[in-house]
């Protein structure tokens, strides 16, 4: 099924000329702008020190603009967003389903309130078997998942993640991305993804945005129109290696090196 149309979606978040200035003067955005549709699946590609996760955390309202603006287009209402880090951030003396139901807690809900939500969850992430376990008796990719579906428990309209896979061995890692994939079709929901990875973002997105090295700023946006869902068979295509081609020249050129 191909995606609607970028024209046609509308605006979920917007960034307006955003700065953001840390201690020491150090400037790590520097006039960027992005626009945020329903739908979208966004990768946020450059290299380490752009300001991709910083650009995360202030579309997460867990830090400020020093200067500019990011704005939801509608109302933001309690549940509208998730937040994947680079790490599980499980809490390691509580179980799996109490981790997901997490989000719930600190709007002051009780468990059997929303049980059928958290396990539905994790029957989406294939870990509904695994609600009564802690996280030390699971792998990293299950932790991940287990991560995922905390953020996804509330049906956000938007989720943020922050390199997810990064730790994780190939293997695990394709499969996280396919699961992903199919996660985003069934809630219907707009991922903002950070990576280093030219393959990981062209076989996810429909938007690539390249940032510059600091002070990290958007200098181009790339669009792959491959259809979803996406297989094995996108990925060894010569559409893909075309895409992966394309996105790793304007890498380099944000990095100032020759392709």
């Amino acid at each position: 099924m191909k995606a609607p149309s970028l024209e046609d979606r509308s605006t979920l978040m917007t960034l307006k000329g955003v700065n953001k200035t840390f201690s020491g003067n150090i400037v790590a955005l520097d006039e960027m702008s992005l626009s945020v549709r329903e739908g979208d699946f966004i990768s946020l590609l450059g290299p380490s020190g752009c300001g991709k996760s910083t650009a995360l955390r202030l579309m997460a309202g867990l830090s400020r603009p020093t200067r500019g603006q990011i704005s939801w287009t509608k109302e933001q209402r309690d549940g509208d967003l998730g937040v994947v880090f680079q790490e599980p951030t499980l809490m390691p003396w509580t179980t799996v389903a109490n981790n997901v139901f997490l989000p719930f807690r600190l709007r002051g809900l009780s468990y059997d309130q929303v049980k059928d939500e958290v396990l539905q969850s994790l029957r989406l992430v294939g870990l509904e078997r695994f609600q009564r376990a802690y996280p030390r008796e699971l792998s990293g990719g299950m932790k991940m998942r287990v991560s995922i579906a905390r953020a996804m428990v509330t049906q956000p309209r938007l989720i943020l993640m922050d390199e997810p896979f990064a730790a994780l061995d190939e293997i695990s890692r394709f499969r996280l991305n396919d699961d992903l994939l199919a996660l985003k079709e069934q809630i219907g929901c707009t991922v903002v993804f950070v990576t280093h990875s030219v393959f990981e973002s062209v076989f996810l997105s429909d938007r690539i945005v390249v940032m510059a090295a600091r002070p990290g700023r958007v200098v181009q946006e790339l669009e792959v129109d491959a259809p979803y869902p996406r297989t094995d068979e996108f990925r060894t295509s010569t559409e893909y290696a075309g895409h992966c081609r394309m996105a790793s020249d304007a890498l380099h050129e944000a990095m100032g090196e020759p392709a």
